[in-house]
């Protein structure tokens, strides 16, 4: 074998292998939602925004079981409840449907609703073309009420066709024509069948009460703002009300999208259909999705210590506060940054504080974005540059960390997303507050002595547990 050609052979193999082991968290759905906000669509919704393998990249709504602009104003809600504020919602004002405006899904509150209001929402066209041309990995688009918009997507944008890979609708079936979801749009189920896009059609649980009490309990000890939302529902007088809540219909499809063994599926020249088989088991995966356990978070360990008797005794009373008030991510994210950092830092907690408030506003993963830090190169302001690589996954070894040489350094950073750039800035007062202390105790202590590190330490734990990431900055839309 010539040289050249083992050294062409070594690339293909090392290309191989970049491929295959450089995003090993890498989600396995892309997805836009359409909505028509019914109550079992905040459960679908809450749930796809749960797990750590889908990615919404935008939501539009349509009519239904709610007109769309009050539609828009639940969705719009929820996800601002959820701190994720930048997830695009569309809306489709062509479909002519009359929708009942059902009584539990216009009375059921999502969300803080002031100021909100369909009338500045933006049409679901230009939503979902913005997103097709800045996304590169083909996407599904998950439909809780009619095709409307999936149809007019179809006829109006000639990316639709090559971007997306399939549909998965909430239907009672492929020739079902009695179905509510059906009769909102019925053209566009027949455009959307005869288009060649891969449909599937995931069929709810029928009249069964599949969250049960046993599943809801389970669920009210999940520390996660999805489940929270659900509990809040499971546990409102309107909810008990009405036995539609606790049954399954299109929250189905995240379960399906996660777990599709647990579905009998049938394959026509239409599509397939899936059913629910084993309730037993789509109760345990529900309860999985909730938890995020969708997976595989760590690259070295397989699990993260969470009981405190394993971290010192100073920290040790904070831990399961910490992890139960601002969520495993900031936690996990702000041990790995001051073991980076080799000491327990303000300035490096700040820095992952803001970097989960960054991701959470797009709902991203790690390494999705760039980041643009104006913290420049000297302690103690420089140190959040070490919070927001690790709690963001922008790294200079990844090359999407950008630190900014210029006086004077400020706790901000810029974080660009599908085209989409915010600057979040820590409070003035907050940044006076902890540059104040630093400086008192330098004074007093100087930087060589313990007692300056031990102060710092004592210091860096109470803002860990003390400054919630959703109060302390200001976001700007750039």
């Amino acid at each position: 074998m010539s040289l050249m050609k083992r050294i062409f052979i070594l690339l293909l193999t090392f290309g191989f292998a970049v491929t295959a082991f450089s995003h090993p968290w890498k989600p396995r759905h892309y997805i836009i939602v359409d909505t028509d906000a019914g109550v079992d669509d905040m459960k679908a919704i809450s749930m796809l925004l749960a797990s750590p393998d889908i990615r919404v990249l935008a939501i539009t709504v349509s009519p239904g079981a709610l007109n769309a602009k009050a539609a828009w104003v639940k969705v719009k809600s929820l996800l601002n409840g959820f701190y994720h504020e930048g997830i695009p919602v569309g809306i489709n004002t062509s479909c002519k449907f009359r929708s009942p405006d059902l009584p539990l899904a216009l009375n059921y509150v999502w969300g803080e609703e002031n100021q909100l209001s369909g009338d500045i929402a933006p049409e679901c066209i230009g939503v979902i073309r913005e997103i097709l041309s800045t996304e590169n990995n083909k996407i599904s688009m998950v439909c809780l009420g009619s095709l409307s918009t999936a149809a007019s997507a179809y006829a109006e944008i000639p990316q639709f066709r090559q971007k997306v890979k399939g549909i998965i609708w909430s239907a009672d079936g492929l020739n079902d024509k009695k179905g509510f979801n059906y009769k909102i749009d019925a053209q566009a189920v027949s455009k959307i069948f005869g288009s060649g896009i891969q449909v599937t059609v995931v069929k709810g649980t029928g009249d069964m009460k599949l969250y049960d009490a046993d599943l809801n309990n389970n669920i009210s000890f999940v520390h996660s703002a999805y489940a929270k939302r659900l509990t809040e529902f499971f546990t409102s007088e309107k909810a008990k009300n009405h036995n539609f809540s606790f049954g399954m219909t299109d929250d189905a499809i995240p379960v399906y999208m996660h777990y599709p063994q647990l579905f009998n599926a049938e394959t026509t020249a239409k599509g397939i259909v899936a059913s629910p088989a084993d309730i037993g088991l789509i109760r345990e995966k529900t309860l999985r999705i909730l938890k995020g356990e969708t997976v595989e978070r760590n690259q070295v360990i397989k699990e993260f210590p969470l009981t405190p008797s394993f971290y010192f005794a100073d920290i040790e009373p904070s831990v399961t506060d910490i992890i139960n008030k601002y969520g495993l991510d900031e936690w996990v994210s702000g041990v790995i940054a001051n073991e980076l950092h080799r000491h327990l830092g303000v300035f490096a907690i700040i820095g992952v504080k803001m970097g989960i408030r960054a991701r959470e506003y797009f709902n991203t993963g790690v390494d999705e974005f760039m980041v643009t830090s104006s913290a420049g190169s000297e302690p103690p302001m420089s140190c959040m540059n070490d919070g927001l690589q690790v709690s963001t996954g922008a790294t200079p070894g990844h090359g999407l960390l950008t630190v900014k040489h210029e006086s004077p350094a400020l706790p901000s950073a810029e974080f660009i997303y599908m085209n989409r750039k915010i600057r979040l800035t820590l409070k003035p007062e907050i940044a006076s507050l902890i540059s104040n202390e630093l400086k008192e105790i330098n004074f007093v202590y100087g930087l060589d002595s313990d007692i300056y590190w031990e102060l710092v330490r004592k210091n860096s734990i109470k803002y860990w547990l003390n400054l919630d990431r959703h109060d302390i900055f200001v976001i700007e839309r750039l």
